[in-house]
């Protein structure tokens, strides 16, 4: 890219009102690319203010970010975690590139332009963005959110996009439709009959196994286990399975809750191996309930453990404001069982234990999170109890597994961990 700098400008407000909170500026220059944030006047004086984004504190001035690595974003981190995941940037890059073979003066896709391209109505959290006319960024009618009915559609789309085959017309209908929450997979955000907003997540092309069912199983196991979680259940279309999980970041009314991904709190970036303790001590700086929040996360890790959840990254992790300038811990989602990968937590237990491999390793940590270790062996073994029906509930009508499918799942849920585990019961 040669010549002049290309810039945006976004008004950034908060919530179903709308509220006002500062202003962005973008640049890309030649492969560049670097944005500037800073509160507004209003936003400063109100009693309703926070600081949005862990690296944006509450003062007057510009705050200037770059993106320290290729995999890294340019935005501010609570901007950051609305953009659109990797299976959501993955369409509207298709999309963009069918456009410039019709038309080669359409300049390259930027950071802002992906940010920019998710549906106000659906972006994650409470924060928004306007034009200098006040107008939502990507909020016309044609980008509605879909409902139930829908999926089915929406699945033929995504699957023709995940072998290559994709119309014009396809990437036009999956456009508007990405979600933050997740990653490569096909998923889009979908309305429920009450209203309320989920994201509907589909099978894969390069599935060997039902992971839909798997994760919607997960999630109820988790819910068993005495964990909070999103809601889930699974809706079939067409002759294709899909998860429906409930998003948390609205209120029962439809009011948007500001969220931070763990990531986004312990201001990572990709490329890093960051760790539990680490998040625990975030949860004791922020969190209006600290100790029942790191004694959440801890079971949560137990129930990774013993069903094989390897896909743990920080960005699998998030938090609610709750207001007074604290947080709270998400409700779990993106839970999956492993059956074919070593059971290696992604993020590492501490500096010194590295990656999560055993409940011995879980148990010598526990006192981090605020459990002594007989408060701890009851946890584990109250989950490992909880999670011991796992065939029953995944040929349940709600999950709906088949025998074959049991038997490939049954290395993520029965091993020595989970034995152990079983074993403190008695």
């Amino acid at each position: 890219m040669s010549g002049r700098p290309t810039q945006y400008q976004a008004r950034v407000a908060i919530g179903a009102r709308a509220a006002p909170v500062g202003q962005l500026e973008f640049v890309r220059d030649g492969r560049r690319e670097y944005c500037a944030f800073a509160y507004g006047e209003a936003w400063l004086r109100s009693p309703e203010r926070f600081e949005i984004s862990p690296d944006l504190p509450l003062r007057e001035g510009w705050v200037t970010r770059r993106a320290p690595t290729e995999q890294d974003s340019p935005f501010p981190f609570a901007l950051a975690d609305t953009a659109p995941d990797a299976w959501g940037a993955r369409v509207i890059r298709r999309a963009h590139a069918k456009q410039r073979t019709q038309d080669r003066s359409l300049a390259p896709l930027t950071a802002f332009d992906l940010l920019a391209a998710v549906d106000d109505f659906s972006r994650v959290g409470a924060l928004r963005l306007m034009d200098a006319g006040g107008q939502f960024l990507r909020s016309a009618p044609h980008h509605r959110t879909p409902q139930l009915i829908d999926l089915g559609h929406i699945a033929r789309a995504a699957r023709h996009v995940e072998q290559g085959v994709e119309t014009a017309e396809d990437l036009e209908y999956l456009q508007g439709k990405a979600t933050s929450l997740g990653g490569l997979r096909p998923k889009c955000t979908v309305l429920e009959e009450d209203g309320s907003l989920a994201i509907g997540k589909f099978p894969s092309t390069q599935d060997e196994r039902s992971v839909v069912r798997a994760e919607v199983l997960a999630l109820k196991l988790y819910a068993r286990a005495g964990c909070r979680v999103a809601d889930a259940r699974l809706w079939s279309i067409d002759q294709t399975d899909v998860a429906v999980i409930r998003r948390f970041d609205r209120s029962a009314d439809g009011a948007r809750i500001p969220y931070l991904s763990g990531g986004s709190v312990l201001q990572a970036r990709r490329d890093e191996e960051r760790t539990y303790f680490e998040l625990a001590d975030a949860i004791r700086a922020i969190s209006l309930n600290p100790t029942a929040d790191a004694r959440e996360l801890w079971r949560r890790l137990v129930a990774n453990l013993l069903i094989s959840n390897v896909d743990d990254h920080l960005w699998n992790v998030g938090f609610l404001y709750a207001g007074d300038g604290r947080w709270e811990l998400a409700p779990a989602f993106d839970v999956n069982p492993f059956p074919d990968k070593t059971r290696e937590s992604k993020t590492w237990l501490s500096e010194d234990t590295g990656p999560i491999t055993s409940l011995e390793q879980l148990l010598l940590g526990a006192r981090y999170f605020g459990l002594s270790r007989a408060d701890a062996e009851a946890i584990a073994a109250a989950v490992a109890v909880a999670l011991s029906p796992w065939r029953e509930i995944a040929t349940s009508p709600q999950v709906g597994l088949t025998a074959e499918a049991l038997a490939a799942l049954e290395p993520a849920f029965e091993h020595d961990d989970a034995h152990a585990a079983r074993a403190l019961a008695r």
